[in-house]
């Protein structure tokens, strides 16, 4: 897949539990430079960051990295991404788009590259990535989304169903659903193109409206769930995990 991927990473300010997210210090740097020095070190494409924001242009342009600036209407990242992959690659060389949430300051590179796994099976429209559930409390946290597969291969799935109830019943392991997604680019055309699906409007779970559609989703399963900062609480939690411990001479 190699010279086939690109990597885009939606960024907005108007996050409504902490305002201005993608610019919040972590470590020295704000946080969408973190994320794209993730996404970078995949190795498996060029990285983009996609926003309306001039604010979030300038940080990643001072971080090194590169910014295309999309419409403020998008109701969702999967529409601007989708603009900017537009914007982008006209000529559509990319074939394969990667949505890497710029929220995830440690991500793990690594379920970057298990994303794509999936879809070197031609009948794969959508891949994403899934770690088993460790904690007996999130098997009921309706904050934490569940993946429901059947099993296609050594840590892979394929989605049936995404949920925030506890599900499956019975004994078993139950999934995480870490929200990062590789689309064939014919793939996310026609998923930003859809309506909004019943299901998606119930469960408020975007991916369920490709499921919906009939496409194919199938899941890579990773080791661990990478911190997503959406609280004040998750950024100090994040700050620790990145902030290196003080010399000691």
């Amino acid at each position: 897949m190699a010279g086939n991927v690109i990597i885009l990473i939606p960024a907005r300010m108007a996050a409504t539990r902490l305002p201005s997210k993608p610019l919040a210090e972590i470590a020295g740097r704000p946080m969408i430079a973190h994320v794209m020095d993730r996404a970078a070190a995949a190795g498996v494409g060029p990285v983009y960051v996609a926003t309306d924001s001039a604010e979030i242009e300038a940080a990643v342009a001072k971080a090194g990295g590169r910014a295309v600036m999309t419409r403020a209407d998008h109701v969702s990242g999967s529409d601007r991404i989708f603009e900017a992959l537009e914007r982008l690659d006209p000529a559509a060389a990319a074939q394969i788009v990667v949505n890497v949430q710029g929220d995830l300051p440690t991500l793990d590179p690594a379920d970057i590259r298990a994303a794509l796994a999936p879809l070197a099976d031609p009948a794969v429209d959508i891949a994403t990535i899934a770690a088993e559930i460790r904690k007996a409390q999130e098997r009921t946290n309706p904050n934490v989304v569940k993946v429901v597969g059947t099993p296609v291969g050594p840590d892979r799935l394929r989605a049936l169903y995404f949920t925030r109830a506890t599900a499956p019943s019975g004994d078993g392991p139950l999934y995480h659903h870490i929200g990062l997604y590789a689309y064939r680019r014919a793939a996310l055309a026609k998923f930003v193109h859809l309506a909004p699906s019943p299901l998606e409007r119930r469960e408020k779970l975007e991916q369920l409206r490709a499921l919906e559609a009939g496409m194919r989703i199938d899941v890579a399963i990773v080791a661990s769930v990478p911190l997503g900062v959406d609280t004040p609480e998750d950024l100090e939690a994040a700050r620790a995990a990145l902030t290196p411990p003080p010399r000691r001479d």
